[in-house]
C-alpha cells in the first residue's frame, strides 16, 4: 500500500491531466478519458475497483505534490459542470462513492499503523489521501460534510516531519470550508477544533499559523461567534510587538532585543495573520473603545520596516500584507506607497525584500479574485432580489486604483536578474490582466520581453497573456510589437551573466529559434502588420536611427531566426536591406572617403618642394581610394586571389587615414549596422537556397500568391557575424586607437 501501485499508469495519468487546459479537442480527450478512469459510478460490491482506483488518484496527486493541483481543481469543475442541467449525475455519484472511500480508507489504514511498529507515523499515502480529499471540498465541500468530525483528531498530531505538517495543514483546510455547513455541529466539537487551532498558532511556524488562523477565521466568524476567545489572542501578539518597539526606541542595541528576536518574528506575522481574518474595529472585538486598531497595527507593523535586521523587515511586510487583503484602502496611505515602490525601484535593494512585496500584491489580487467569483456565484443565485454584482464592481474599482499606483514598479521588476523576481512580478501582471483591472496596451511590450525568458514557464505564461490580449484587441500587438522587441533586449541584458559576451537573439539550443519567435508567428499572418514591423527592424540599422550595435546584433539574429513560413517573408526583407544598403551604405563610404580627403589636406599646406610630391601621391590617393572602393569579389576577378592583394589595398588606405581618430571610431561603429545586414541578406539567401535572379527579380507590390510557397530550410545554416562579435567583444568603440585598431577598421571599409 506504501508504494505506487502502478509507476507508468501514474506516470501517463500525469502527463495526460495537465494538458486539461490545453486546446479545445485535446480538454475534450483529457476530459473524457478521466471520465471513464476515476470518475463513473464503481458498483458498490467491487471492492478491489474502488481501491485500485482511490490508489490511482492518490499516486497522481502525489506525483503533483511539487507543481500544484490547478489541473485536478479544472478536471473536476469542467465534469461536474457538464452535467449540472442532467437529471442522472454520474460525476457527481462517483466523486460521493470517492470521498466516502477514501476517508475509510484513511481509517483503516490509522488502524493498521496502529497495530504496527510504526504508530504515530504520517506516510506519504496518508499525506496524498488527505490533499486529496481537500482538493474534492475546494470543489464540492458539502461532500465532507458527513466526515467532519473524523478529521478533527489531526489537528492534534505531534509534528516531527514534513509529512506531519501537511497533514495538519491540510485538514485545516478542509475544516475551514465543512465547518461552517455543517448543520447543529456540536458544541463540544466546536471548542475542540478552537483549542487545537489556537495551540497550534501559538506552538507552531508560519505554515501552520496561516492556515490555522484562517479556519479559526470561518469557523469563529461564521458558526461560534467567540469572538473574545480571538481577541485574547490578537492582544496577546499585538501587546508583545508594543514592548518590543519601546525597548527598541530605547535601545535598538540591546542584547533583549536579539534574544527575542524570535519572538518578535512570530509577533508580526501572527498579529497580519489575525488582521488578515478578522476586522478588530467591529465592536464584536473591542467593544466600546473608540481606538482605531487597523491604524494602530499599520504603525506598529511600518516601524519593523525600517529595523536594520532583513528578517525582521521581511516579516513586517508580510503582516503588512496580511492587513492589506482585510483593509484595501490602506495601500493609498502616502508611507506605503513609499515603502513599496522604493523597495521596487531601488536596485540595491534586498531580493527578498522585492519579492515579498510582489508576493503581497499577488496574494491580495487571489484574495480578491476569490471574493469576486463568490459574489458572482451569489449573485446568480439571488439575482432578482438584489444588485450584488454592484457589490463586486466597487471591489474590483478599488483594486483597479491599487494597481494604477504599483503597475510601472511592478512592470520594470520584469529586467531584474534574478529569476524569482521576474516570476512573481510576471505573477501579478496576469493577475491584473485577467481581472481586467487596468488597460492591457501598457503591458503589451513587457509581456513580449517577458517571451523570452530563459525559463520556458515563464515564457509560456508571458506568451499566453498575449494571446488573449490579441483575441479582445486586435493590432495591439503588433502596435507595440518593436517597443516589446527593444525591451526583450534589456531583459536580456538584464540576464546575461557574463557582461563581456555579446547579447544574442536566438536560444542557445539545438533549435536556434529567435527569441521573439513567439511574437513573430503572432504577427505574420497579417500581411500589412508583417511588412510595417519588419520594416520598423531594418529601419533601426540606418546610421540615422543611431542604435547601439549589440542591439542591432539582437535584433539581426531575430530577423536571421524567425519561423518564416513563405518564400516572400525573407525576399521581402532581402529586399529591403538593398535598399537600405544602397543608401544608408553608399553614404557611410562616401563620408569615410571625404574624411580621409579632408583631413589630408587640412593638416598643413604643403612646401613647394612637397607639392610636386603629393600631386604625385594625389593620383596614387584616387587610385588607392578607387580601388578600395571597389567591391572585394571585382577586385579579386582582377587582381589574384592572395592575401597580398589584400594587404596592398589595407596599406594603401592606411596612408590616407587621418591624424584625427575621430571619424574612424565613429565609422566603425555605423558601419555595424550595414555589416550586419550584408551578412543577414547572405544568411537568409544560404539558408532558404535562394539564387541571386529569384533576389533580383522579387517585387514587394507582386500578387502574394506569386511567392507563397513554402520555404525549403537547409540544416545546418547558423548566423555568425564574426566582424560584429570581435567589434563587441574587444570593446573597439572605447578603444585606444592603436595601429592594429586602425588596421581593423580599415579592413571593415575594403569589406
Amino acid at each position: 500500500i506504501e508504494q505506487p501501485t502502478f509507476p507508468k499508469i501514474t506516470e501517463m495519468c500525469v502527463k495526460m491531466i495537465r494538458r486539461v487546459n490545453d486546446e479545445e479537442g485535446i480538454k475534450k480527450l483529457v476530459n473524457e478519458t478521466f471520465q471513464k478512469l476515476w470518475f463513473t459510478p464503481t458498483p458498490h460490491h467491487d471492492k478491489e475497483a474502488m481501491t485500485r482506483k482511490i490508489l490511482n488518484i492518490t499516486d497522481v496527486v502525489a506525483a503533483c505534490r511539487d507543481t500544484g493541483y490547478d489541473w485536478f481543481e479544472q478536471l473536476l469543475q469542467n465534469l461536474l459542470k457538464s452535467e449540472e442541467d442532467a437529471s442522472y449525475k454520474p460525476v457527481k455519484k462517483a466523486c460521493t462513492q470517492l470521498v466516502d472511500n477514501l476517508v475509510e480508507h484513511i481509517l483503516k489504514y490509522e488502524e493498521s499503523l496502529s497495530d504496527s511498529d510504526n504508530k504515530g507515523v504520517n506516510s506519504g499515502r496518508l499525506v496524498a489521501c488527505i490533499t486529496t480529499l481537500f482538493l474534492f471540498s475546494k470543489i464540492r465541500p458539502q461532500l465532507m460534510v458527513k466526515h467532519a468530525m473524523p478529521m478533527q483528531p489531526y489537528l492534534t498530531t505531534k509534528c516531527s516531519t514534513q509529512n506531519d505538517f501537511m497533514v495538519i495543514c491540510n485538514v485545516a483546510k478542509i475544516l475551514e470550508l465543512v465547518v461552517p455547513l455543517m448543520e447543529h455541529p456540536s458544541e463540544t466539537f466546536l471548542a475542540t477544533i478552537e483549542e487545537d487551532l489556537m495551540k497550534l498558532i501559538i506552538k507552531y511556524g508560519m505554515t501552520v499559523v496561516q492556515h490555522c488562523v484562517s479556519c479559526l477565521g470561518a469557523v469563529v466568524t461564521k458558526v461560534t461567534q467567540h469572538y473574545k476567545f480571538v481577541w485574547a489572542c490578537f492582544n496577546r501578539y499585538y501587546g508583545a510587538l508594543s514592548k518590543l518597539k519601546s525597548q527598541h526606541q530605547e535601545d535598538p542595541n540591546s542584547t533583549i532585543l536579539t534574544a527575542n528576536k524570535p519572538a518578535l518574528l512570530r509577533s508580526l506575522f501572527t498579529v497580519g495573520a489575525l488582521c488578515r481574518h478578522f476586522d478588530f474595529d467591529q465592536e464584536d472585538f473591542k467593544g466600546s473603545s473608540k481606538v482605531n486598531i487597523k491604524d494602530k497595527v499599520l504603525e506598529l507593523l511600518m516601524y519593523f520596516t525600517k529595523h536594520s535586521d532583513e528578517e525582521v523587515q521581511t516579516k513586517a511586510i508580510i503582516g503588512l500584507g496580511f492587513a492589506f487583503i482585510q483593509h484595501p484602502s490602506l495601500m493609498f496611505e502616502q508611507e506605503v506607497k513609499t515603502l513599496y515602490n522604493s523597495i521596487l525601484s531601488d536596485k540595491n535593494c534586498s531580493v527578498n525584500l522585492k519579492i515579498q512585496v510582489l508576493k503581497n500584491l499577488q496574494t491580495y489580487l487571489q484574495e480578491e479574485d476569490t471574493r469576486m467569483q463568490q459574489a458572482d456565484r451569489d449573485w446568480k443565485k439571488v439575482a432578482k432580489q438584489e444588485d450584488l454584482k454592484e457589490m463586486g464592481d466597487i471591489s474590483s474599482g478599488m483594486s483597479s486604483s491599487i494597481m494604477q499606483l504599483y503597475l510601472k514598479q511592478v512592470l520594470e521588476a520584469f529586467f531584474h536578474t534574478q529569476s524569482t523576481v521576474r516570476h512573481f512580478a510576471l505573477n501579478v501582471i496576469a493577475l491584473t490582466l485577467n481581472q481586467g483591472l487596468i488597460h492591457p496596451v501598457q503591458c503589451v511590450p513587457y509581456l513580449i520581453a517577458m517571451g523570452t525568458d530563459p525559463e520556458p514557464s515563464m515564457r509560456n505564461k508571458a506568451d499566453q497573456q498575449l494571446v488573449e490580449i490579441d483575441k479582445k484587441y486586435a493590432g495591439f500587438i503588433h502596435m507595440k510589437a518593436v517597443a516589446g522587441m527593444k525591451m526583450s533586449y534589456q531583459v536580456q541584458q538584464a540576464i546575461n551573466t557574463c557582461p563581456k559576451d555579446p547579447v544574442r537573439g536566438f536560444r542557445h539550443d539545438e533549435s536556434s529559434s529567435a527569441l521573439c519567435s513567439h511574437l513573430y508567428s503572432m504577427i505574420r499572418g497579417n500581411r500589412q502588420h508583417r511588412r510595417a514591423f519588419l520594416i520598423a527592424l531594418l529601419n533601426l540599422f540606418d546610421d540615422t536611427a543611431k542604435t547601439e550595435v549589440n542591439m542591432l546584433l539582437y535584433i539581426a539574429d531575430n530577423l536571421a531566426c524567425f519561423p518564416y513560413q513563405t518564400q516572400e517573408e525573407p525576399l521581402f526583407i532581402m529586399h529591403h536591406i538593398d535598399i537600405t544598403l544602397s543608401v544608408s551604405g553608399s553614404n557611410l563610404l562616401q563620408s569615410f572617403k571625404e574624411s580621409m580627403v579632408k583631413d589630408k589636406k587640412k593638416e598643413r599646406k604643403p612646401s613647394s618642394d612637397e607639392e610636386t610630391e603629393s600631386d604625385s601621391n594625389s593620383g596614387s590617393e584616387s587610385e588607392s581610394e578607387e580601388e578600395a572602393s571597389k567591391p572585394r569579389r571585382l577586385r579579386k576577378r582582377v587582381e589574384s586571389d592572395s592575401d597580398s592583394d589584400e594587404e596592398n589595398d589595407i596599406n594603401a588606405v592606411m596612408k590616407c587615414l587621418p591624424e584625427n581618430s575621430a571619424p574612424l571610431i565613429e565609422f566603425a561603429n555605423v558601419s555595424q549596422g550595414i555589416l550586419l545586414l550584408l551578412m543577414l541578406k547572405q544568411h537568409l539567401k544560404n539558408l532558404c537556397g535562394f539564387s541571386d535572379s529569384k533576389i533580383q527579380k522579387y517585387s514587394p507590390s507582386e500578387s502574394a500568391k506569386v511567392y507563397d510557397k513554402a520555404i525549403n530550410r537547409k540544416t545546418g545554416v547558423h548566423f555568425h557575424p564574426k566582424q560584429t562579435l570581435d567589434f563587441l567583444r574587444s570593446d573597439m568603440a572605447n578603444s585606444k586607437i592603436t595601429e592594429e585598431v586602425k588596421r581593423s577598421i580599415v579592413k571593415q571599409y575594403l569589406d
